[in-house]
């Protein structure tokens, strides 16, 4: 139980940031995550990134491996193909690392990340993990664009690749000024490509997309489930609302 609440006080700030870094996250866009709980091949290649590139150091300790079966996994694919201790598929999503050891390695405890989606939102998950940049000026070597100084580096760089952030000074049109002032010089931002990843931008987004997708899944595993029981629900009341109408009708009739 005291974990629970834990978890519960961690989550909204769910990633990992070291102690000496302010987490500024005013002002960034967020793109919409095109994520959908029904797509059952999303969410087993979402749970498949999540084990080979999140679960090294991130748990989801809410969430219990023999639940993925309700995503068309056996339990043989789940222990050949997701697990890789000798963990039992009914135990929960733990990583072997002490929170001792990672306050020491990283400063700070990588948070669990059951309820992520719900604290963050599925949109700033999906900008998040597609937002890293090089920098060099941070101890990790890296920065974000939606999480500016995140302490975290970026976990799927192999896959995206090394992107960089330049800056070019152009003359602003407003001669009242704009970012610069009074018609003076102004700072165009872009991020480039500088070192390609294994995936293509499209098959990235892709990626992320599909690990977004299944976080969404563990933070609330019975979402859709719960949805269509609603609907069901519903047109049961809808249809039960013309029977008591004509019930309340007969016991009245004869009410002066």
């Amino acid at each position: 139980m005291n974990k629970l609440i834990a978890i519960l006080l961690l989550a909204p700030t769910a990633l990992l940031v070291s102690p000496a870094a302010t987490a500024s996250e005013g002002g960034a866009r967020l793109d919409t995550a095109p994520i959908e709980q029904t797509d059952v091949v999303s969410l087993q290649s979402g749970a498949r990134t999540f084990a080979n590139y999140c679960l090294n150091c991130h748990s989801a300790s809410l969430m219990r491996w023999n639940r993925l079966m309700e995503l068309g996994l056996t339990e043989a694919q789940i222990k050949d193909n997701l697990m890789f201790s000798g963990d039992k598929v009914g135990e929960l999503m733990s990583v072997a690392m002490s929170g001792k050891d990672a306050q020491k390695w990283f400063g700070a405890v990588p948070p669990d990340l059951s309820i992520i989606a719900r604290a963050r939102g599925a949109d700033w998950l999906y900008s998040y993990l597609r937002g890293f940049y090089r920098d060099p000026a941070r101890p990790s070597g890296w920065n974000n664009v939606v999480y500016e100084n995140v302490g975290m580096p970026n976990p799927l760089w192999q896959l995206q690749g090394e992107r960089v952030r330049v800056e070019q000074a152009v003359k602003g049109d407003d001669a009242r000024g704009g970012a610069g002032g009074h018609g003076g010089p102004i700072k165009a931002v872009r991020y480039e490509m500088a070192t390609p990843g294994s995936l293509t931008p499209v098959q990235y987004d892709e990626t992320v997309r599909d690990l977004v997708n299944f976080l969404v899944y563990v933070g609330e595993p019975a979402a859709t489930s719960r949805k269509q029981i609603g609907i069901l629900v519903l047109l049961f009341l809808l249809a039960l609302w013309p029977l008591v109408y004509l019930l309340k009708r007969e016991f009245w009739k004869d009410v002066h």
